[in-house]
């Protein structure tokens, strides 16, 4: 039975990665499982500067999900690369993904550039996607124009695979993911979390400190798997996948709509054993379901 998967030349084990922003640089997982069994893992999105990030509260709760609007607090780019990378080195034996923000097109370039000189860096992750900073980030994404400007500017600087990372709160996704690939990316990842709001009964205000979030957690999946779906339809690089996704089925069901792997992101926070027991899960959801390679039914739901 095979679980591997491939991204754009770079072969991983099994199609499991924990996702940005929900995993930090590993050490804290590393202290409860053995890392080696994810087929990578996406470090914590990472700025050109360092970041506090938005003001708090940054996180509320919600029927099959949450918000967060955490707003990429990172301690910059030159100490991720100078101190949590070497850490990483000591309890993980695969590539890492590094996840990179910025707020100018030369930001990204700057920034990815540094990333794809690190060996340990095996996939590059562009997040023009994150709907909690209010400039850069979603606003690159929400135009296909601007997302293939940067598309271009971080190819020009970089040798690793590059993997656009989409925005939902568009009206056509499939549309950018066209003109990151017109303009060279590798793949492309989706989705970011949707915008939302909660408001709190006692005091008649929104609950985050920054009015909206972005949501995640089960309730997103059906839309991620729709747009996947589009996705898959209009472009040939791969597709990571990613949205609510908590299961081995959720996998598979990811897979069936076109994505080459998948991203799992809330569920880290609710159960930091959930990736491991996914990876753990797969062989035998792979037999419920007469599957033998986990490659033949990618885009099998087409």
């Amino acid at each position: 039975m095979n679980t591997s998967v491939n991204l754009s030349g770079l072969e991983l084990s099994n199609p499991v990665i924990p996702a940005a922003g929900t995993f930090g640089y590993g050490a804290e997982f590393a202290a409860l499982y053995d890392l080696d069994c994810l087929g990578s893992f996406v470090m914590k999105s990472a700025t050109a500067l360092p970041r506090f990030g938005n003001p708090t509260p940054r996180v509320a709760e919600c029927p099959a999900g949450m918000l967060n609007a955490v707003g990429l607090q990172n301690p910059g780019a030159d100490a991720v690369i100078a101190e949590e990378l070497p850490k990483i080195s000591t309890f993980f034996r695969k590539k890492v993904i590094a996840n990179v923000s910025g707020f100018s097109i030369e930001e990204y370039a700057e920034t990815c550039a540094k990333f794809d000189a690190q060996a340990q860096v095996g996939l590059l992750e562009v997040n023009i996607s994150c709907p909690n900073v209010h400039c850069g980030g979603m606003a690159f994404g929400t135009d296909p124009a601007a997302a293939a400007a940067v598309t271009r500017a971080v190819k020009a600087v970089t040798a690793k695979p590059v993997y656009m990372k989409l925005s939902p709160n568009v009206r056509d996704i499939a549309e950018i993911a066209r003109a990151c690939e017109d303009a060279g990316a590798d793949g492309v990842s989706l989705i970011n979390t949707l915008l939302g709001l909660r408001i709190d009964l006692k005091t008649r205000k929104p609950v985050l400190a920054n009015r909206t979030g972005g949501l995640s957690g089960p309730a997103v999946l059906p839309v991620a798997l729709r747009m996947v779906c589009e996705v898959y339809d209009a472009v040939r690089i791969p597709i990571i996948g990613m949205g609510g996704v908590s299961s081995a089925e959720d996998v598979l069901e990811m897979l069936l709509a076109g994505a080459a792997a998948v991203e799992v992101g809330a569920a880290n926070l609710t159960n930091p054993f959930a990736c491991r027991d996914i990876v753990a899960a797969l062989p035998e959801a792979m037999r419920k379901y007469g599957i033998n390679d986990l490659k033949e039914i990618i885009g099998g739901a087409h």
